[in-house]
């Protein structure tokens, strides 16, 4: 008996637990999919299986060795879900739920693949074998394809599709500008590469009209050597002035190309949502727009333009080769097949060597993306010898795989020159043989070798190209990795235009996911304009999922968000931006000054126009206190300014845009008391007539909020103002206890006497 079982399944049968499910199998009952589930019902790690066969769900619990089964019916049922990192697995019949798995969300595509399996399975209701089964699959994984595709996700997300040369034709559309010069230089090309063919060409009547009469006697006619020799130089001449012009000329515009690459690389990445760059690594990205634009211009403005020269003077010599005597250039012809058959096989691992190179080489740029600006981090606790020994080992593995690959170059290139010194001497042994038949020349001979030399030479330096081709290509891919990429936040194709906003904001059934995580579910929510709104709830309750989707970091993924009635999809992204205000919990300052700082929302800002915006979040007088003012410069991420400092600055900068919509993440989370009360006088100024959202985990710092929204898992539980919701003892005022008992217990151990009326105000939160 043999049982066939699906790729993603394969693991289930090692060891002893896959000795104890073949047994349990019976004839022509294949696995289809199978799940490792690596938590208990009571959620401490250990290791269990689900399994999908043709016939039935069979699951071993964690922690135990006894197998299980349910044959399959229609009623039968599994239902996947996910909360706070833990996916859950649940077998239901019409009657009663038959068990329950529990699992990291790092095997929810494993959970996906298995759910979807038992499904087309129940709904197949027959027991063939899986080579009977007909639905399509993929023919690597074997996962089920979605409908109206033949394209696997987890393939495609796994395996990043194959570099082909052919990505450097897309570089067109960058040099689509620079047409006029480019034809010159081609122009340019082609002469200068005819200039350089007419020196052998000179040869035939140099040897035979001049050296080889003198040397048997005659008299030799000084006119025609003065001839001659003019004529070498004359082309040497032009060669060398047509071969600056086209370097110059290509040079400048591959530079310019190179330029307007990075620029847009740079402009498309800034378009992208957050979500995107969640996935990507600083060092990597900053690889690519770097070293990789910097690889691609190297190319294209000495390795394109030597393949270019290298293509026509192989064409032109070959046809002067022909036009002398087809015979010797038949011959001449001969390693060619061969150069050609190396080229074609080494390209392929060149191109897979140098993806992999460059992927190396983003590990070693991604851990000095970590840990520069970690540094203080790093040094605070004396991790030095651990960031490098993770530099020394990425250097390591970079070397490593340049060395494999350099192996396979290094047997390349002399093999190619040793087939064309093979050339060669074919060459100069039938060349022989013809001249003692009297059928060419010495002069012709002495030509042809040199023709043959250049010949050889532009093959040779082809196939040299060939590694800087596949280098380029490899970065080319990886630009157009980014520039393919679509924005989950797009602008809309005739957007609404933004002039005012009055700042009332609509929530009608929104919900979210974070890939297969839902993160909000069903939100209704009125704002209206003006109000201040303070959201609380635990962590992982969705506060700052909403404010970002309200901020459109994200695009819902149900329901819908209007402001002043209109969906906020309708508005062009930065016209919507411009109004509203953002202060997070860490704000982010840029090396510069503290005027440019608090400008860098309106740029345009006048002098007296920063300084009324850090008076109104009292930072002028700090400001004041600094060596230069406000010409003062600022470090990476703000580094020489404190916490609370460096808060203020974001206030100002957020006042001095004057937005409608204001949003207040924890911004006074990570500060002192002393510090706290300053940010707060800033931030009464700052909310003054506009529509406020402010999350703070210290309920305390919303008594002044219109209304408190309190949610719970993606959803809204409670709304109303703070002695309303304390009266009705639900999820605000359970909170707000287990908060006050935590800050009692606090002082306690501190020694401290606190105001228990500082804990409970006695007004309401809405008039206090």
């Amino acid at each position: 008996m043999q049982h066939h079982h699906s790729v993603d399944a394969s693991g289930v049968f090692s060891g002893p637990v896959g000795a104890d499910l073949r047994a349990m199998l019976a004839p022509h009952e294949n696995v289809l999919a199978a799940l490792q589930v690596d938590l208990s019902t009571d959620l401490r790690f250990a290791a269990g299986w689900v399994v999908v066969t043709s016939e039935r769900l069979l699951a071993r619990d964690p922690g135990t060795a006894a197998w299980q089964g349910w044959p399959l019916s229609d009623g039968l049922a599994l239902r996947l879900q996910d909360h706070g990192g833990v996916g859950s697995l649940e077998l239901h019949n019409p009657a009663a739920r038959l068990a329950l798995w529990r699992f990291t969300l790092a095997h929810h595509p494993q959970a996906l693949r298995l759910v979807q399996r038992f499904e087309q399975q129940s709904a197949r209701g027959d027991t063939g074998a899986q080579d009977e089964v007909d639905d399509p699959a993929c023919p690597v994984c074997h996962t089920p394809l979605p409908p109206d595709t033949d394209e696997c996700p987890a393939c495609a997300r796994a395996q990043p599709p194959q570099t082909s040369t052919w990505v450097l034709l897309r570089l067109w559309r960058f040099a689509r500008p620079y047409r006029k010069q480019l034809a010159a230089g081609f122009f340019l090309t082609l002469a200068s590469t005819a200039a350089t063919l007419v020196p052998p060409y000179l040869t035939i009547p140099l040897m035979d009209d001049i050296l080889i009469p003198f040397q048997n006697g005659q008299q030799i006619e000084p006119g025609l050597v003065l001839l001659y020799l003019s004529g070498l130089l004359a082309s040497a001449l032009a060669a060398w002035g047509l071969s600056w012009a086209r370097t110059y000329i290509l040079a400048l515009v591959s530079e310019r190309i190179g330029a307007d690459l990075r620029t847009t690389t740079y402009e498309h990445l800034l378009r992208l949502s957050l979500d995107y760059f969640g996935g990507k690594r600083t060092g990597d990205l900053m690889a690519r727009i770097g070293s990789e634009t910097d690889r691609i211009n190297v190319f294209l403005s000495l390795h394109a333009l030597d393949f270019v020269t290298d293509v026509l003077m192989i064409m032109m010599t070959a046809a002067i080769l022909f036009s002398i005597n087809p015979w010797l250039a038949l011959v001449t012809l001969v390693p060619l097949p061969f150069i050609g058959w190396m080229i074609h096989t080494v390209r392929d691992r060149l191109r897979t060597g140098f993806e992999k190179i460059d992927r190396v080489w983003s590990e070693v740029t991604n851990v000095l993306a970590d840990t520069i600006p970690g540094i203080r981090v790093v040094k605070a606790f004396a991790q030095e010898k651990r960031e490098a020994q993770r530099f020394r080992d990425a250097n390591q593995h970079n070397l490593e795989v340049n060395d494999k690959l350099n192996k396979t170059w290094s047997l390349f290139t002399p093999t190619v020159s040793l087939l064309t010194e093979i050339g060669l001497l074919v060459v100069w042994g039938f060349g022989i043989w013809l001249v003692s038949r009297n059928q060419i020349t010495v002069g012709v001979l002495t030509a042809f070798i040199a023709y043959i030399g250049r010949f050889y030479g532009r093959l040779d330096s082809m196939s040299r190209i060939v590694s800087v081709t596949q280098k380029a290509a490899a970065g080319a891919k990886r630009i157009f990795d980014i520039l393919d990429h679509v924005s989950n936040v797009p602008d809309p194709a005739q957007p609404v235009k933004v002039d005012k906003v009055q700042g009332a904001i609509s929530m009608q059934g929104v919900g979210f996911r974070y890939g297969s995580r839902a993160v909000i579910k069903g939100l209704d929510l009125e704002i209206r304009p003006g109000e201040m709104i303070g959201l609380v709830g635990h962590s992982g309750s969705g506060k700052s999922t909403l404010v970002n989707l309200i901020s459109r970091f994200y695009d819902v993924s149900d329901g819908s968000i209007q402001v002043d009635g209109i969906d906020i999809r309708r508005f062009a992204v930065a016209d919507y931006r411009r109004h509203i205000g953002l202060v997070l919990q860490e704000p982010f300052l840029f090396f510069g000054t503290i005027a440019e700082n608090i400008a860098y929302g309106k740029p345009e800002a006048t002098r007296e126009e920063i300084v009324a915006a850090a008076r109104a979040a009292h930072a002028h007088e700090f400001i004041l206190r600094l060596p230069h003012g406000y010409d003062s410069l600022v470090g990476e991420r703000g580094q020489g300014l404190s916490g609370g400092e460096r808060q203020r600055i974001s206030i100002a900068r957020a006042l001095l845009i004057d937005p409608r919509i204001l949003i207040l993440d924890e911004a006074t989370s990570a500060v002192d008391t002393e510090t706290e009360k300053e940010i707060q006088k800033a931030l009464d100024n700052l909310v003054q007539g506009r529509t406020t959202i402010a999350i703070a985990h210290r309920l305390s710092t919303l008594r002044k909020a219109d209304r408190l929204v309190v949610m719970d898992r993606g959803e809204v539980v409670e709304v109303g103002p703070h002695d309303e919701l304390m009266d009705k003892q639900g999820a605000y005022w359970r909170l707000y206890e287990a908060q006050a008992r935590r800050a009692e217990e606090d002082a306690q151990a501190a020694g401290v006497i606190i105001d228990s009326s500082l804990l409970h105000p006695a007004h309401p939160a809405g008039n206090s």
